[in-house]
């Protein structure tokens, strides 16, 4: 029998190849708030009427507000193999021309008025932080990717070292 830690259910299973993965799930304070608000909401549907308005309104909007919660927080920002992974979106590395972690005022400069509307932005406004990862790839005509990150430093020097070790390795191991 192993003595090794087996992984908790709510983290992700770990390659051996991952160099950075994060999950931009909500602070306990915006759950707390979100609830606190449908709670209110279903009081006030509520308002002491008989039979099934008694409960229906709570037992509809306080799982659908948790649902919903959940979903916001659901993105995941993984640096694997030699991509940079954004929920569903994939971005090989070999693409990176430069990435530049951002504190609140400079992701509020790349996305504020003369932001470009080609570029791919996942950002979450609970969170601080973010990269803005620049694109050398002719063919996409996407500038770069904004990402937001409790820890852009650290994404950034993943991504940067993803791409640096492709390099090293040649172009045999491009397609990975």
């Amino acid at each position: 029998m192993s003595m090794s830690p087996s992984p908790s259910a709510d983290q992700p299973p770990v390659d051996a190849r991952t160099a950075y993965t994060e999950r931009l799930d909500l602070p306990w304070w915006l759950w707390l708030a979100g609830l606190v608000a449908a709670a209110l909401l279903a009081v006030e549907i509520w308002m002491g009427a008989p039979g099934v308005r008694s409960w229906l309104p709570f037992a509809v909007l306080l799982p659908l507000t948790a649902v919903g919660l959940w979903w916001l927080g659901r993105i995941r920002v993984a640096v694997v193999g030699s991509e940079l992974r954004v929920d569903d979106a994939r971005l090989p590395v070999r693409f990176v021309a430069d990435v530049v972690p951002l504190d609140v005022a400079g992701r509020r400069e790349v996305l504020g008025v003369g932001a470009d509307p080609l570029a791919f932005v996942v950002q979450r406004p609970w969170i601080g932080g973010a990269v803005q990862v620049v694109l050398d790839d002719p063919a996409d005509p996407t500038p770069f990717w904004v990402v937001s990150t409790r820890h852009p430093v650290e994404l950034a020097e993943a991504v940067l070292a993803a791409r640096d070790a492709l390099a090293l390795s040649g172009p045999a191991n491009e397609q990975g």
